[in-house]
């Protein structure tokens, strides 16, 4: 239809269908015109509203549109002799190499754990046993830390890259098609193992090799530039340039880089607990009284309060979840959430947690470059041993909390090693800093604005810790590389440049660039 938009954002009740005719019709209706004068109708974004006591379908479609192929396939000749080493396997070291592949660049892709389904049985011993394997747990392995903990897509940072790429290559790679619609997009720990291990295979055939259960302990550096990495099995990997894309729980990596002189200033991270409560609740609070309307997914939420001047927020919460152990030390105990794709547990869980600044855990005691790493381990220490051991997790009632005591019994919870009963103000104050009272404050907040929130019925879990990485490895800012060491690149959340799947994999991404053009390539054509 001349003059008509290419997109349109619909409205729909939660009644109103939303198959392809059915929005096909609604469009034309809006338009004031007959559906047949602009084509097919592709769905574009599909996000819900449940302000104002009211919930409904927000839809934005192309009008006569078609979806166009998935990503920019990887070149099917092999691509040589590998140029880089890229160290850590998660999103920034896996896009990485699939962007440095598009450009005909072989990297060889190293990572201390293991491919992910021996993976699982690492895992499987963290649940049941509390055995913690410091090269294979939650954090460390093929994936990263995203792989298994629920796979959220959703991302502010559009500015950084192309997102779009990104989630059109994991669709490529198996991840369900609705990742190309939804608002908040979300994978699932179930499948997101699949669609990692697709995009190495694919990896593989173009001719990048990848080496897993292989720690690097040395990087190799003569006059200024890297020459390639040391492992611990005494194998030289050499190369011109190396990505260190490790992971925000790769301290052994940390300390190296300070060993090395390699420059690393400390960066806020926060700090604090998980949350859970019955998912019932949190959909009653969010959907009222159409809670248990049939079209209506297990209900998610977004909280934040500043209590003296520090943010206390939620964070990486996870619908119809369960809490799992994310130790990656012997005698620390750490918790993050994850959920599967059909978010479809009893319980939701939530990060609760409060921003901190260098010069807050300075005036606690723990200085240095590392001074944030250090204040991590005495809380997840605190945090073990008020657990009584075997990865037992500390936990009280938030409403205990908010009336400032501990509690001597807590709510089933969905965390398989056990919760302990008690104050979780000791275990916190392990940081010098006064962060149970800060959550308290909010809590108190967010029960108001949200009544059940912080009721019996939820429950506070002990340590929520590896938010993100509490420091940044300096890069310059055009060749993306070490100030003090040519050649190698600091990249995604351990390095302090990214936060969650998406940002780390544009981070990735951005650093093969920079590599690609030092080396005269460039990408593909659209």
């Amino acid at each position: 239809m001349k003059g008509a938009p290419k997109e349109l954002e619909l409205t729909l009740g939660l009644d109103e269908p939303d198959d392809p005719e059915s929005l096909r019709r609604r469009a034309a209706r809006a338009l004031g015109t007959s559906s047949e004068s602009f084509g097919a109708v592709l769905p574009l974004k599909r996000s819900i509203d449940a302000r104002r006591g009211r919930v409904v379908f927000h839809w934005l479609v192309g009008l006569g549109a078609e979806r166009g192929a998935l990503g920019e396939p990887l070149p099917r000749q092999g691509l040589g002799a590998p140029q880089v080493v890229v160290v850590g396997d998660g999103p920034a070291g896996l896009f990485c190499a699939y962007q440095l592949a598009r450009c005909g660049i072989a990297a060889h892709v190293v990572d201390r754990g293991k491919t992910v389904q021996p993976r699982r049985h690492d895992l499987a011993a963290l649940n049941k046993a509390g055995r913690v394997d410091a090269d294979s747990n939650y954090c460390f392995g093929e994936g990263g830390a995203g792989t298994y903990s629920d796979g959220k897509l959703y991302t502010r940072a559009h500015k950084r890259g192309p997102v779009r790429d990104v989630i059109e290559t994991l669709a490529l790679h198996g991840a369900p098609e609705a990742i190309l619609v939804d608002a908040r997009p979300h994978i699932g720990s179930n499948k997101l193992p699949r669609v990692i291990s697709s995009m190495r295979e694919r990896l593989i055939a173009a001719g990048v090799p990848f080496s897993f259960g292989t720690k690097v302990v040395d990087l190799l550096i003569e006059r200024g530039r890297v020459r390639g990495v040391l492992t611990a099995a005494g194998q030289t990997l050499r190369a011109d340039h190396v990505v260190l894309a490790t992971g925000h729980s790769a301290r052994d990596v940390f300390e190296l880089l300070v060993q090395k002189g390699i420059p690393i200033e400390p960066k806020g991270f926060a700090l604090g607990v998980r949350i859970e409560h019955p998912q019932s609740l949190v959909n009653r609070i969010q959907y009222g009284a159409h809670a248990d309307h049939p079209r209506l997914p297990n209900a998610a939420y977004r909280v934040a309060r500043t209590v003296d001047e520090r943010g206390v927020f939620s964070f990486c919460m996870c619908p119809g979840g369960w809490i799992v152990p994310a130790s990656t030390e012997a005698g620390g105990l750490v918790v993050n959430g994850m959920s599967l794709s059909r978010r479809d547990s009893p319980h939701a869980n939530s990060g609760l947690v409060v921003q901190i600044e260098p010069a807050d855990w300075e005036r606690a005691g723990f200085s240095g470059p590392l001074g944030g790493v250090a204040l991590q381990r005495a809380v997840e220490a605190a945090s073990w041993q008020a657990g009584g051991g075997a990865l037992v997790a500390p936990a009280m009632r938030a409403s205990d909390l908010i009336a400032g005591r501990g509690s001597s019994d807590v709510p089933d919870s969905s965390y398989l090693p056990g919760l302990a009963a008690g104050d979780l103000r000791e275990v916190l104050a392990a940081s010098g800093l006064p962060l149970a009272e800060r959550l308290r404050a909010a809590l108190r907040a967010f029960e108001r604005a949200m009544p059940g929130y912080g009721s019996r019925e939820a429950v506070l879990v002990a340590t929520e810790s590896r938010t993100s990485a509490p420091l940044q490895v300096l890069r310059d800012r055009e060749r993306l590389d070490s100030p003090a060491c040519e050649g190698l690149y600091p990249t995604g959340e351990g390095a302090g440049w990214a936060g969650g799947i998406v940002s780390a994999a544009l981070d990735g991404m951005r650093v093969a660039g920079a590599i690609a053009a030092r080396l005269g390539a460039s990408l593909p054509a659209a």
